[in-house]
């Protein structure tokens, strides 16, 4: 056993304790206990203690929806369909499994620096992303880039995903999971849906894909279906399933809210990619009134262009502030807790992870005290601000240690279990011969591929 201690502890539990001059008593992976440093050192005299001053810990931020890749900055200036059928779709056709794992490897570094301890990651060639967790010790769950349709067949199958399942799904001591994949309604046809549902009840896994991201999205599904998007996934009995989650919902209306409602379905809420892809802002206020488990998601590298949850929180509520012009709306408290606890429950992993609390793992973060973007800092009183700072102030590189599984993973900023440089390095070598490979198959095509045929 061990104890971490710090200036504050931020439990994120349903009482939203934060502990003054706070422990964590750890055992192996888990959490065994929480409270002051005097009591657990108290209790466990012979324990260990690593002392964090001038910090805060708190538990591990939860990505509920990304996608690795390698295209950062070099996928601009288009709305969300435009730039699938220029940028994303030619590139999932030349793509290369070595390329796929450098990148997963160089996001889950970026997640883990930044304070992330969970990440849901929507990609290809998925072997290399979980060598990439287990090597890097990020919590992942993995969900392949999965189209089962004769226009889209260079994407991963069900096959592709269900041979995943079968050697990743649980592993690292639980750290990795593998759910079942769809890149969108539109990528199946119905068998596959109906296979779909049949590997998520029969490997008790959960099931993740993009749904009501754009005003297109619903005025196609409404052609094809005759109902909108999640009224056809309800129709096609895709929300019944272990656990569902679904990306974006920008365009969710008050009755596909009351499905997500009765289905328990988790929605991965992406501000950013959504104002940078122009698709809108998401009715978020209404879904958590409605109890729905809301969580944060940076989405891609591309379309972010970076996965600081830190930044994903304050971006979320203004975002919510400005579009429904209520400078009251989604107030921090609320925020912090969609990047932790909420998320967690949008997983369905709200009795692993999400706060500190005994019983749960020990993912965990220290978060720098010592910076003009915390201070001041009121610990008490009407004007208690530490919550509010973490929202609106704070950035990932405040991070200085990240634990996973009780293991430190990020230490003084750097990453204990490969080399940074070494990540980067790779893909600026790695790049360009991507973009080559991507010009020439769209240039054999032609200067553009029409919309509807790629539909």
């Amino acid at each position: 056993m061990k104890i971490i201690s710090a200036d504050y502890v931020l439990t994120m539990n349903s009482n939203l304790d934060c502990i003054k001059d706070g422990a964590i008593l750890i055992d192996g992976a888990l959490i065994k206990q929480v409270g002051t440093l005097q009591e657990l050192t108290q209790q466990y005299p012979e324990t260990a203690v690593t002392q964090y001053p001038k910090s805060l810990l708190m538990p591990g931020l939860i990505n509920t929806h990304c996608h690795s890749g390698l295209l950062r900055g070099t996928a601009e200036g288009l709305p969300v369909w435009d730039w699938l059928q220029q940028f994303i779709d030619p590139m999932h056709r030349v793509v290369t499994p070595e390329d796929s794992k450098i990148a997963s490897y160089l996001c889950y570094a970026e997640a883990l620096l930044s304070g992330t301890t969970t990440i849901v990651d929507m990609w290809r060639y998925m072997e290399g992303s979980a060598e990439a967790a287990q090597q890097l010790g990020i919590r992942a769950v993995l969900v392949p880039y999965v189209a089962e349709h004769p226009d889209h067949n260079y994407f991963e199958t069900l096959n592709s995903n269900e041979v995943l399942i079968q050697k990743w799904h649980q592993a690292a001591n639980g750290r990795i999971q593998v759910w079942v994949g769809l890149e969108h309604l539109f990528y199946a046809e119905e068998k596959a849906l109906a296979r779909i549902q049949k590997m998520c009840h029969e490997y008790q896994t959960g099931f993740h894909t993009h749904s009501n991201e754009s005003k297109f999205d619903v005025e196609e599904n409404l052609r094809r279906y005759g109902v909108r998007p999640i009224q056809t996934l309800e129709q096609l009995g895709m929300l019944d399933v272990p656990q569902c989650l679904l990306a974006h919902c920008v365009w969710a209306n008050s009755a596909e809210i009351e499905i997500l409602k009765h289905y328990n379905v988790g929605v991965a809420h992406n501000p950013i990619s959504n104002m940078k892809l122009a698709s809108g802002a998401a009715p978020i206020t209404e879904m958590l009134k409605h109890g729905i488990a809301v969580g944060l998601g940076t989405d891609g590298e591309k379309e972010n262009n970076n996965l600081d949850m830190f930044e994903e929180m304050k971006t979320a509520s203004l975002l919510a502030k400005f579009s429904g012009l209520d400078a009251a709306a989604l107030d921090s408290w609320s925020v912090c807790q969609m990047a932790t606890r909420t998320g967690a429950k949008a997983l369905g992993m709200q009795d692993q992870i999400g706060s500190l609390e005994a019983g749960k793992f020990a993912d965990i973060i220290a978060v720098d005290l010592a910076t003009p973007r915390m201070t001041p800092l009121i610990n008490q009183g009407p004007l208690f601000n530490l919550h509010t700072n973490l929202v609106h102030a704070v950035q990932g590189q405040d991070v200085h240690m990240t634990m996973v599984n009780g293991q430190v993973v990020v230490e003084n900023r750097k990453l204990v279990r490969a080399d940074l440089q070494i990540l980067i390095d790779q893909v600026n070598q790695a790049a360009p011969a991507l973009f080559q490979r991507r010009a020439k198959w769209l240039a054999e095509q032609g200067s553009a591929v029409n919309e509807l045929q790629r539909l």
